[in-house]
């Protein structure tokens, strides 16, 4: 697994889940208009 640095304001811990051919994942409504970074943190299989 690779280590990466960021700064920001708050982390959420979620689940992506599928939506047609893709994923999402949910944050708060007051997030809306933010620039975000998602992370994944494990192997879709596991």
């Amino acid at each position: 697994m690779d280590r990466h640095e960021t700064e920001g304001h708050e982390v959420i811990d979620g689940e992506a889940t599928a939506t047609d051919n893709g994923a999402h994942v949910f944050v708060p409504k007051d997030w809306r208009g933010a620039n975000v970074k998602i992370v994944r943190t494990s192997n879709p299989d596991e």
